[in-house]
């Protein structure tokens, strides 16, 4: 039975408004509806109730029951947050302070906008030496601040405050605590002492909320060790506070914190997170709560070695092997995730190396025991053309075609690899060098050109290349109708733009 992945951020009132749907076209004898009620009801395609339409819906999501899909809607509701969204005057999310608390905690947090800038970071640091006593009278404030004198005395005050949501985010005090980026003068006796008094006065180590609804939850831990596409800092005593919350019963299968910290090649969170047992037990209560739209410990630490190798990471790829890591096994995708997006699925990873142009990681791969490779084909050449193997290209020419037709968009992976030397045999092999994919994995969706990429990395040798092979400089990219020039520009690449403005249309 076919299924289909529930939509990021799902809407119970949009679900239900379906289900209707179904049910009325269904009556009317919509063919294509009548064909989705006959994959997932059990009496067949033909007119349904409402509660068999409910049902379909369900099943066509991957529920086994619309009880089940509304469970997991109402939890993802309730721990559904929108930080980037609250302002000042409460013009968006969940509402804006109006006091010096609430501003307060507004500013001194990382909270993945647009505006996580450090100049935001020191207006919450001014507002907290010029009013200290309203910071001292709040839990989430004093928690944010790493007060641990204030902060004892309000807890014993009133000891449950400690795990209660509230502030403008309406976050747990540890979340305060965590992704406060306001003062890097912080102490980490004082960040770990207020951690300790908020989690013996019953604080949750595995606090966290999903972010605009999206799963994985951003957890505690997550907001310690900062990390993201924005490259996010670390609290001040990252590791230390961290390493406190993982001591205390937080799930080191954090999904968030391995995709945040993934995309440089410091491997210090993996270590901590591997140590404190990464890839091991049931997930813990995020996965109880979210099931298996959140990744098993299995799929987190596969995830892990997808990535590595993908991107040539050779100590990644060495660490997750020697903590026991499948480098055997084909990467296949879940069921439950919908068709295949990446052209890896099905490869092992030592062939996905190959198949990426990622030697580094294909040594690694081969010293911890790997099956080698063994590509056939079209698969054979592109391992071959992205590994300047010029006999065995020669020998694989005829497979030229399905290689086109399997990765359209080679040119942009190698121009994320900087495999230069690659361009000119993908040219004459008729790879079209203006094809729009991905750079960042090996996908093929429609993103950016080869030049893009180079003129957007400041590549000029590429550029100069590309330029000299015939790939378009006025080509626009799917995503920001933009041509290299706008990304070189964009990038403050100005020895890219350079080469790019003669050659470019005005």
């Amino acid at each position: 039975m076919a299924t289909v992945r529930l939509p990021d951020n799902p809407s119970l009132t949009q679900l239900r408004k379906l289900a209707k749907d179904i049910r009325d076209l269904a009556r009317a004898g919509d063919e294509g509806v009548l064909a989705l009620v006959g994959e997932h009801h059990p009496d067949g395609a033909g007119p349904v109730p409402l509660a068999g339409a409910q049902l379909v819906v369900a099943r066509h999501h991957g529920f086994p029951s619309w009880a089940a899909l509304k469970r997991h809607v109402k939890t993802i509701e309730h721990y559904r947050r929108f930080p980037d969204q609250v302002n000042e005057t409460g013009a968006a999310g969940d509402g804006g302070p109006s006091d010096i608390v609430g501003e307060f905690l507004l500013l001194a947090c990382l909270r993945y906008g647009g505006d996580d800038v450090p100049a935001r970071w020191e207006r919450a640091r001014r507002m907290a030496a010029e009013h200290p006593a309203a910071i001292r009278a709040s839990v989430h404030a004093a928690a944010a601040a790493a007060d641990p004198d204030a902060l004892a005395t309000l807890l014993a005050d009133a000891p449950g405050s400690a795990a209660e949501p509230g502030g403008p985010y309406r976050w747990e005090p540890l979340l305060y605590l965590a992704y406060a980026r306001h003062d890097p003068t912080v102490t980490e006796a004082a960040t770990l002492e207020t951690a300790r008094l908020l989690l013996a006065a019953g604080a949750d180590p595995n606090a966290g909320y999903l972010w605009h609804g999206l799963i994985p939850p951003f957890t505690a831990v997550t907001g310690a060790l900062g990390g993201g596409e924005g490259a996010a800092p670390p609290h001040p005593h990252g590791y230390a506070l961290a390493r406190a919350l993982l001591a205390a019963g937080a799930d080191a299968n954090d999904g968030q914190t391995l995709y945040n910290r993934q995309f440089t090649p410091d491997d210090s969170h993996l270590e901590l997170l591997l140590a404190h047992g990464l890839g091991q037990g049931d997930g813990g209560p995020w996965r109880a709560r979210l099931g298996d739209r959140q990744d098993s410990p299995d799929q987190l630490v596969r995830g892990q070695l997808w990535w590595a190798v993908t991107h040539d990471m050779a100590a990644r790829v060495r660490l997750l092997a020697a903590h026991g890591a499948d480098i055997a096994t084909p990467f296949a995708a879940p069921a439950s995730r919908g068709p295949s997006w990446r052209v890896s699925y099905g490869k092992t990873p030592a062939e996905l190396a190959a198949l990426c142009g990622c030697p580094a990681a294909l040594g690694a791969l081969l010293a911890a025991g790997a099956p080698h490779p063994e590509l056939t084909g079209a698969d054979a050449l592109i391992a071959a053309v992205l590994a300047g193997d010029a006999p065995a290209v020669e020998e694989l020419r005829p497979h030229a075609a399905e290689a086109r037709r399997r990765r359209p968009g080679l040119a942009v992976w190698a121009a994320s690899r900087r495999t230069w030397p690659a361009m000119p045999v993908l040219a004459e092999l008729g790879f079209d060098l203006n094809a729009l994919a991905r750079s960042d994995v090996p996908m093929e969706q429609r993103w950016e050109s080869a030049l893009h990429c180079a003129a957007g990395e400041g590549e000029v040798d590429g550029v100069r290349l590309l330029l000299e092979l015939g790939a378009d400089p006025n080509v626009h990219d799917a995503r920001f109708d933009a041509t290299p020039l706008g990304w070189a520009e964009h990038f403050g690449q100005e020895a890219t733009a350079a080469l790019l403005r003669p050659v470019a249309a005005v």
